[in-house]
């Protein structure tokens, strides 16, 4: 397995494309496609699996399949019509960058996937040498890949966001589809699974503390999430600044801080205060 930085922005450290016998987990976005190429070599994987179809871990797939017409592309199945025909998804994310202008300037082209490239995925079947499970609550279409001849896990966004060499998790929020405790069982479900690494997209391998990673990520994602109960955006950016004082500036460029807050403001906004979803 090989973690390819494809350095977003010109930045290190904010996005990584997995190679795990020769597949590529989560290929990142279309802005990024010729570093990811270089790192490849050139040499055409022999499938995509996507985690989720968020920009920064999919929206390079379409870019590929264009340049090999006949490359696989796994995806959950709430995810997999939005590949096909991307045109609902970028309407929805660019009011979050500031139109289709700042979406394309950050992310790049999205091109669709053609159906006969999708294999659909719904969580509990083998792909390729990997057990899939649905993993929601960063996003409703969310899997995980464990990968059965190594153990190790490859967890999208799930397991949040740590730049190495620092230890500081963040929970990355952001809108729509924000769950908390559907994430909370997503955690226990890779947990479960034992592993004894992670793959993480933003960014790179977690080794040293697999229980221990997994249980701050748990933390985070309620200490945000208690914070944007109890303040609005401007007081949620100021703490998280606070928070990560001194952080590598891939840390908010992975996990923008008003996204974060918009994430957990729209979830709260469809609880109970008792942390359950309103009928």
């Amino acid at each position: 397995m090989r973690p390819i930085d494809v350095r977003h922005r010109g930045r290190e450290r904010v996005i990584c494309a997995w190679e795990v016998d020769g597949a590529i987990v989560d290929p990142g976005p279309e802005s990024t496609l010729e570093t990811l190429l270089e790192g490849l070599a050139g040499e055409r994987p022999k499938a995509l699996l996507l985690t989720h179809i968020h920009f920064d871990h999919a929206g390079a797939s379409g870019a590929l399949v264009r340049r090999w017409p006949d490359l696989p592309v796994y995806v959950h199945e709430r995810g997999a019509r939005h590949l096909a025909d991307p045109e609902r998804l970028v309407a929805s994310a660019a009011r979050l960058y500031g139109g289709e202008d700042g979406l394309r300037d950050l992310w790049g082209e999205v091109v669709p996937v053609p159906e006969e490239n999708l294999h659909v995925l719904s969580g509990g079947e083998e792909a390729l040498g990997f057990d899939v499970a649905y993993t929601p609550g960063h996003a409703s279409h969310h899997v995980c890949y464990r990968h059965r001849a190594s153990g190790w896990a490859f967890v999208g966004d799930v397991a949040g966001v740590r730049i190495p060499p620092a230890d500081l998790v963040v929970a990355p929020t952001p809108p729509p589809d924000i769950d908390v405790e559907a994430w909370e069982g997503s955690l226990d479900t890779v947990a479960a699974w034992e592993p004894p690494g992670l793959g993480l997209t933003h960014f790179g391998a977690v080794e040293d503390d697999v229980p221990g990673h997994i249980e701050a990520m748990r933390n985070a994602l309620h200490e945000e999430a208690e914070l944007a109960r109890s303040t609005d955006m401007e007081g949620f950016i100021a703490e998280m600044r606070r928070r990560t004082d001194g952080a590598d500036p891939a840390l908010a460029q992975a996990a923008p801080f008003h996204h974060l807050f918009l994430g957990l403001n729209r979830w709260a906004n469809v609880t109970s205060p008792e942390g359950h979803r309103s009928r």
